[in-house]
């Protein structure tokens, strides 16, 4: 191969290479995950009595319960910005809202339907919430969807006495 050839080939697939390395498509997909399993998200002022919380999750003949370990949750409050261009900073805090929030990890969940049992007791253990609603577990895409799924996730929310799926 002449050095005109090969100055031709290195050119050509250097250009190549470049070509590859732009547009949307060229961002690559990380390592990230995304947990298999099912949240619970109980909303004030019934979130205030609860101190615990238990899930049965039951699919294909087989039940899990899984630990939930809950968390008081929050709202952001905008705290204003530095200016109006895109490079300008803006801040914002955490602040209580009276929620609690827990996740239940499961083992081998699809995304086939599951019936999910929610028992809420307060601080003496007595049960103040006792109920069942079905829900199918959606795959989620914590890369977006051109990177391939990720663990399948669904979501409860209790309020007003009663569970529902998040939607």
């Amino acid at each position: 191969m002449g050095p005109y050839l090969k100055a031709a080939a290195l050119v050509s697939g250097l250009a190549l290479l470049t070509a590859c390395g732009t547009g949307a498509q060229s961002r690559p997909c990380t390592m990230i995950a995304s947990r298999q399993g099912v949240g619970l998200d109980i909303r004030p002022p019934q979130a205030a009595k609860v101190a615990e919380a238990t899930m049965k999750v039951c699919w294909n003949g087989t039940c899990q319960q899984p630990k939930i370990h809950l968390m008081d949750g929050g709202t952001s409050v905008p705290q204003g910005c530095t200016g109006d261009d895109s490079d300008d900073v803006c801040g914002a805090s955490a602040s209580p809202d009276g929620s609690k929030h827990g996740f239940a990890e499961l083992d081998g969940l699809s995304t086939t339907p599951v019936q999910v049992t929610v028992i809420l007791r307060d601080a003496r253990g007595k049960r103040l919430l006792d109920q069942k609603v079905d829900v199918t577990p959606q795959a989620t895409y914590p890369n977006g969807k051109r990177c391939g799924k990720g663990a399948p996730q669904a979501g409860l929310i209790v309020q007003d006495g009663k569970v529902t799926v998040r939607r």
